[in-house]
């Protein structure tokens, strides 16, 4: 008896289940090639593949020699280029070698030559690829952000070496 009931049921589960028409996708028509190449904006960041539209408070610029910008998404990022260039370069992840390198103040986001400015290390704030050294333009500012955000060191530029960008990195 209950084989009999399980096969009546398999039986109009079977029969319930109806084959779909075939439905054809419309495809929209290729415009043909007008001849003119448009430079596509970059994207992300060139160095950890993070989209640069989510940071925006966070972003660092590089003047290449042959005129070009790159974007970066942190501080952390753009110096892990700027120090390692040879190898950027050798693998086509970089056009040119870095002319100018360009900070934004963290409080007031104005852009700031980066070997003028100011960093701060060990703060409680997060960037957007971990441990980050936090720019300012002036050292009042800096001072005043580790008041409120803590903060282990204050850095000029000329103290930031591979080995601090291994370590924030880790």
């Amino acid at each position: 008896m209950k084989k009999l009931i399980l096969f009546i049921s398999l039986g109009v589960v079977l029969m319930a289940e109806q084959p779909q028409p075939f439905k054809a996708k419309t495809v929209k028509p290729v415009q043909p090639f007008t001849g003119k190449i448009t430079q596509l904006q970059q994207k992300l960041d060139p160095m950890f593949d993070i989209p640069l539209d989510k940071y925006p408070k966070w972003h660092c610029e590089a003047t290449l020699k042959n005129g070009h910008h790159a974007t970066f998404i942190s501080v952390k990022s753009m110096m892990q280029v700027y120090l390692h260039q040879d190898y950027f370069l050798k693998r086509k992840l970089l056009e040119d070698h870095i002319d100018k390198i360009y900070i934004k103040d963290y409080l007031t986001g104005e852009k700031v030559d980066a070997k003028q400015a100011v960093y701060v290390f060990g703060s409680r704030i997060i960037g957007p690829h971990g441990d980050d050294l936090i720019p300012f333009a002036s050292e009042a500012n800096a001072k005043l952000f580790m008041m409120k955000n803590g903060g282990t060191k204050l850095l000029p530029y000329a103290k930031i070496t591979a080995g601090l960008l291994r370590y924030l990195d880790m």
